[in-house]
């Protein structure tokens, strides 16, 4: 049996030209071929998951907590990288073998980076 991959995470936004806006500044993910009214799908140019932004209606109510992580080898440095360009990350954690920081994107999804599996 195949093993499943995570190939999607969706975010359901009010605001997808902001959030969009956000994550090919920062992360250089680009708008994968597709978009219409309400759907916007971002993915890295060197492959991997992808970030579906959904049109959130006014009626929905952000569902359970998520966070988005993205795997840096150079955690201090790409923070630096950050926030030259005004994005702000929490301080940097050491764990065993591995660093990571804390931040949130315009619609207040929880993101990381972190070096967990690189180093």
């Amino acid at each position: 049996m195949e093993s499943p991959q995570l190939t999607r995470v969706i975010l359901y936004i009010r605001d997808i030209p902001k959030v969009a806006t956000f994550y090919t500044k920062h992360f250089g993910l680009v708008p994968i071929p597709g978009a219409e009214e309400g759907w916007l799908e971002l993915a890295p140019i060197n492959g991997g998951c992808s970030i579906a932004l959904h049109q959130a209606t006014t009626a929905q109510k952000r569902g359970s907590e998520i966070k988005l992580v993205f795997g840096i080898r150079d955690v201090a440095a790409f923070k630096r990288q950050c926030e030259k360009a005004g994005l702000k990350f929490g301080v940097i954690h050491q764990a065993e073998g591995f660093q990571f920081s804390n931040g949130k994107d315009p619609a207040g999804n929880a993101i990381q980076i972190s070096s967990r599996g690189l180093v």
